[in-house]
């Protein structure tokens, strides 16, 4: 239950960049699939460090507003996100061929 984005790569990168290297992805690449994962999942999670105060701006309009509900009414919006950043991601890195950082590669040769 890791609040901090940056602790949370922390905890799971030493798996997911090894791992995905000896499958021939770059690091930069890696990081960039996680960033999107992680940002569509944080407007959902109550682990997100501004969820409280969203919440109690969000029950000033709606007394009976709770945290199920506020979650179920960002759930479409998180899917939607995730579907264009895939997308986006998709033809930048594999259809375009463009780099996800400046000299970044997209395949990492060993």
């Amino acid at each position: 239950m890791l609040g901090s984005a940056s602790a949370q790569w922390a905890v799971t990168a030493p798996i997911f960049v090894p791992m995905l290297m000896s499958v021939g992805y770059s690091p930069q690449v890696i990081q960039a699939a996680y960033r999107i994962g992680d940002s569509t999942t944080n407007i959902i999670t109550p682990m997100m460090s501004y969820f409280g105060l969203i919440l109690a701006f969000a029950m000033r309009y709606d007394r009976k507003l709770g945290i199920g509900t506020l979650i179920s009414m960002m759930i479409p919006y998180s899917i939607a996100y995730l579907l264009g950043w895939m997308v986006l991601f998709y033809l930048w890195v594999f259809v375009f061929d463009l780099p996800v950082g400046p000299g970044a590669p997209t395949y990492y040769t060993s």
